[in-house]
């Protein structure tokens, strides 16, 4: 009991939801004597969905290994390649087979939906003692869950916060952002293409006329449905944020403006062409920028900001980068002044 207890107490001592899950399976693993210990999460788009290995354990491996979260989704597993983690996932029930190896797969999710599945692989079939062990822990795995959801985000729309788009900005920026390129000889910077990560900043047009013609429950829902159609049109691992009011913003992997563009536009005309209950036909202004290595989240997003300023000076409903806009003239690139500002 006490190595449970103290699994356990490792298990709810951090607040990373990928440490979360390495935990888990090297606890397993350790309590089981487990062949092979791994949580798979279900990605990608209904009747197109593939199996992400979040966390894998396996005698001799020195930690845990996974799949990259922007690994391209066509070289995953499909469901039905897995049928025992599919029949789990469907039925939200613990399914078991024997082989060379026992296979038990336990379903993984949040209070809303179930969103993967445990496999154990063990030399014979799990006691009952064993199940309820794993039964047990998995509710406080799912309990904590619970608790980083209601701290990490915002409780209208499900989307996450700005507390964590703080803390998830200084993770990518430090290590993941592109350097910054050298001036063009007339003294211009040079367009970023080699970003990773690029922030966009998506601003409902004319959200007031719908507070005051409809009223806030009305207001409520259009922000609660527009958010259902970023989830739609972004990839399960882009990081979605709501920053109050109708400001939302997106923080995201690509491998050049053109991509970035390309994803903030999809959204911008998934917008436009569904019909809000009551409310009708809405649009929204993008502005993006790159990240850059070294930036602060004030800059970055001041950057994205002035990119939806102008979209909305200029007609709104449409997408402006802000890298374009600097390059075009219609604005200097002052965001390094801002990069020392605190925060």
């Amino acid at each position: 009991m006490s190595r449970v207890v103290e699994h356990l107490a490792e298990l709810t001592g951090f607040r990373d939801r990928d440490v979360l899950d390495v935990t888990l399976v090297g606890a397993f693993s350790d309590l089981l004597h487990t062949q092979a210990v791994a949580i798979y999460r279900c990605v990608g788009e209904p009747g197109q969905q593939h199996w992400l290995t979040r966390a894998r354990l396996q005698p001799g491996d020195v930690a845990a290994t996974a799949d990259p979260l922007w690994v391209d989704l066509g070289s995953l597993p499909e469901l039905e390649a897995h049928p025992l983690r599919l029949a789990c996932l469907k039925s939200e029930q613990t399914v078991s087979a024997m082989t060379d190896v026992a296979t038990t797969c336990f379903a993984l999710g949040t209070e809303q939906e179930i969103v993967g599945v445990l496999e154990l692989q063990t030399e014979q079939p799990l006691s009952e003692r064993e199940l309820r062990t794993v039964g047990s822990i998995l509710r406080v795995y799912r309990n904590f869950q619970g608790l980083l959801d209601y701290s990490e985000r915002d409780s209208l729309t499900g989307l996450l916060n700005r507390k964590t788009f703080d803390e998830r900005f200084l993770r990518v920026s430090t290590r993941e952002a592109a350097p910054d390129l050298p001036r063009e000889p007339d003294g211009s910077r040079r367009q970023e293409q080699r970003a990773l990560y690029w922030l966009g900043v998506i601003d409902i047009d004319h959200f007031k006329r719908v507070n005051d013609n409809f009223g806030h429950l009305i207001g409520d829902e259009v922000l609660l449905l527009l958010a259902r159609l970023m989830r739609s049109s972004f990839r399960f691992y882009d990081h979605l944020y709501r920053f109050g009011g109708e400001e939302f913003v997106a923080l995201m992997r690509c491998n050049s403006a053109a991509d970035a563009a390309a994803a903030f536009e999809r959204l911008r005309t998934n917008v436009e062409r569904y019909v809000f209950p009551q409310v009708g036909q809405i649009t929204v202004s993008v502005g993006f920028t790159a990240l850059r290595a070294g930036d602060a989240p004030a800059a970055a997003f001041d950057r994205a900001d002035k990119a939806v300023y102008h979209a909305k000076q200029n007609g709104r409903n449409q997408v402006a980068d802000h890298a374009a806009l600097v390059a075009s003239g219609v604005f200097a690139d002052a965001s390094r002044d801002s990069d020392v500002e605190l925060f």
